[in-house]
């Protein structure tokens, strides 16, 4: 197989992406930069190469093109973002293709990708209907739907960015767990650095500046916990099969890695889940099947309290940067990172084409 990378040269991904290639006795991959693709108006390849995109983040030159922002911790953008990577997509031409342009367009709108799973019957956090203009509207459909705790989450956003868990109480206080970080003139960054809002005004206008680049409402599901912490998962899916996963834990409402989450124990996770285990990677497997053209997604599980039920959060294009996790005993990526596995799913795709 001719592989080819369409990503950020500098980027680890690529790097354990071809280290990986490179070990499994494929040829170096050819890698071709987000950038070029950008300024050259798309990119050409060859029938017989097959392309795998990744994440054009981390490059602050691809950055700035695509959001029109030329800070990279900016929070604002993300609209522009996605309307400008659809388009950097669709002008890639030729090659086998591992990630199916109508699949992104889903899997980075967390309104549609919400939408289509429902209509799969994957379970998902409730999500009240209406239109979502600003603070106003936000209080008004908590309201109505009776939800003191939700997930205010941007349309196009990514890696937490823009994310606010809000929780309000009888007696009218609130309060907002974020990752953003107002400056002197209101403009919104992120940070690495969990904080928290209680007054309403300045949740407000958080919200306020975050709405034009689109929002999604989604009630705060309480989680189960591992070693004192809430928890989550990570789920790799390749070629329709939960083959990686990841626990991720936090005292807040917010697992991410980079905002100060930790890995907690699988075989702990996997004891407390007993025979709710098999469901929840089938679970993770039926959202991957509403992205059939897409090789690779990553599913974050969001487990309810006692590791019973679980819901899908979000399905993610690039949610495979995981070093050092082989893959799940009895799954075809056993002893595999995820990147072998993909390169293993697709050769035996390709073998059989």
């Amino acid at each position: 197989m001719r592989w080819v990378v369409v990503g950020n040269a500098e980027n680890r991904r690529v790097r354990l992406f071809t280290e990986a290639a490179l070990a499994a006795g494929f040829p170096a991959p050819r890698v071709v930069e987000w950038l070029s693709v950008l300024t050259d108006g798309g990119h050409d390849f060859a029938e017989d190469e097959t392309v795998r995109l990744d994440s054009p983040g981390e490059n602050p030159a691809v950055d700035a093109l695509l959001r029109g922002v030329n800070e990279p911790t900016r929070v604002e953008g993300s609209a522009r973002w996605y309307a400008d990577f659809l388009a950097a997509v669709s002008s890639l031409r030729g090659g086998h293709r591992l990630d199916d342009p109508a699949d992104l367009a889903v899997l980075f709108d967390k309104r549609r990708c919400h939408a289509r799973l429902t209509e799969a019957g994957v379970p998902v956090p409730p999500s009240p209907a209406g239109p979502l203009r600003g603070w106003s509207d936000v209080r008004a459909r908590m309201r109505e739907a009776g939800m003191a705790r939700v997930f205010v989450k941007l349309a196009h956003g990514s890696s937490a960015s823009g994310v606010l868990a809000i929780e309000s109480t009888a007696s009218g206080r609130w309060q907002a767990t974020t990752s953003v970080e107002v400056s002197s003139d209101g403009a919104l960054h992120n940070s690495l650095r969990v904080r928290r809002y209680r007054e309403e005004r300045e949740i407000a206008a958080i919200v306020d500046r975050l709405a034009p680049d689109g929002l999604h409402l989604e009630r705060w599901i309480p989680k189960a916990t591992t070693a004192d912490r809430s928890a989550d998962l990570r789920v790799v899916v390749v070629a329709g099969r939960a083959t990686h996963v990841v626990v991720r834990t936090s005292k807040g409402p917010l697992t991410n890695l980079h905002l100060g989450g930790a890995r907690g124990d699988l075989a702990a996770v996997r004891a407390a889940a007993g025979e709710h285990w098999a469901e929840a990677m089938e679970i993770c497997e039926r959202a991957a099947a509403c992205f059939p053209a897409t090789l690779c997604v990553g599913v974050d599980l969001l487990p309810g309290l006692g590791w019973r039920r679980s819901a899908v959060g979000e399905v993610n294009a690039f949610g495979d940067l995981l070093p050092g996790l082989t893959g799940l005993p009895g799954t075809p990526a056993e002893g595999m990172d995820t990147y072998t596995a993909q390169l293993t799913a697709a050769a035996t795709i390709g073998a059989s084409r």
